[in-house]
């Protein structure tokens, strides 16, 4: 949403708003100085929860009638719901993209509200091909578009000495698999390389406890760091020489197509959505069917015994990823929510 704002800012005259209501209202991404932001006065209190959800679904009903927009872009499975709602009775036209696994159930009140309420929608914007055939079938609408995501390059100047690092980069949460990476590195344990996993621990799960302690017991703290929250990120791309991603549930994983304009080759596997829209197997990395650990070990250790290979496959990557750059996916936001106005 940031780097859509900064693209929106640069090649468009329309006044931007940028709302923020969730339970965490922290702006971690940089936002365009001419971008108007909005944010409730009050705390979200979790202990009532039934009131300030209704509480928040005013407060953005109200905001959308003081802005009056042209146009209204919510990203979010569970907050499309809420914007749809709270925008019911007004003639404001609103897109709607989910950002997750698109067959991913979200408990039944929130199911049967995209069933009642996307419909409703302008259009659904949709990140993959995969969830262009499953929304088709799951919503009856007569608008969707294929849109990936914005990714931003990484590469750094005068950045030329990469070290033998293996990287991953992602939440620590249980979708993640974080344990299956480490085991498949461990046994793998390869000479002078090393595994770096950048995330930290999110939706109250504390896997970074469990981890620390599997690294520990396999011997590896040597080998394996869990390196946590990190502002720099593209610091870590820039010095590694393969990524390695074990997720089982995305909707369009940008981490991979930030490592790819890095120049790393990509071992993922291949869930439902995400994965296989930026991988081109063989040339750029490897696909792994869900959960298989043998065959994810054996791809990665090719890469990680072959320097020609992770090259190759390197410079392919570089070059695939530049369809989803900020110029290209801006401008079809621009021509889906905007119908083509400046």
């Amino acid at each position: 949403m940031s780097q859509l704002l900064f693209y929106f800012s640069k090649h468009s005259t329309c006044e931007l708003h940028l709302i923020l209501y969730g339970i965490s209202r922290d702006v971690f991404y940089d936002i365009p100085t001419n971008v108007v932001l909005h944010q409730p006065s009050f705390k979200f209190n979790d202990k009532l929860r039934l009131w300030f959800t209704l509480k928040t679904l005013f407060y953005i009903r109200r905001t959308f009638k003081i802005i009056k927009p042209y146009s209204i872009l919510s990203f979010g499975e569970y907050w499309n719901n809420f914007v749809l709602l709270s925008s019911i009775g007004l003639s404001f036209p609103v897109y709607v993209s989910d950002r997750s696994q698109p067959n991913k159930s979200l408990g039944k009140l929130h199911d049967q509200l995209r069933r009642i309420l996307y419909p409703k929608a302008k259009g659904v914007i949709c990140q993959t091909e995969k969830a262009f055939y499953i929304y088709q079938k799951m919503f009856k609408h007569h608008n969707f578009i294929i849109i990936g995501n914005p990714i931003k390059g990484v590469v750094k100047p005068n950045i030329h000495n990469k070290e033998n690092i293996v990287l991953s980069v992602g939440r620590l949460i249980d979708s993640k698999h974080h344990d299956d990476l480490i085991k498949i590195f461990a046994d793998i344990n390869q000479e002078n390389w090393k595994l770096i996993i950048v995330g930290d621990n999110a939706l109250k799960q504390n896997n970074r406890e469990k981890l620390q302690k599997l690294i520990h017991e396999l011997g590896m703290e040597h080998k394996i760091e869990l390196a946590g929250r990190q502002s720099d990120v593209d610091h870590y791309y820039n010095k590694s020489k393969i990524f390695a991603f074990t997720s089982s549930s995305e909707g369009f994983p940008n981490v991979l197509g930030e490592a790819m304009t890095a120049g790393l080759p990509i071992v993922a596997y291949d869930c439902v959505a995400g994965p296989s829209e930026l991988i081109v197997e063989n040339e750029t990395g490897y696909l792994v069917p869900l959960h298989n650990k043998e065959q994810f070990k054996l791809k990665l250790k090719r890469l990680l015994e072959n320097d020609n290979l992770r090259i190759e496959m390197g410079h392919k990557a570089k070059e695939s990823i530049k369809k989803n750059s900020l110029e290209v996916i801006g401008l079809k936001f621009k021509e889906a929510i905007f119908n083509g106005k400046s």
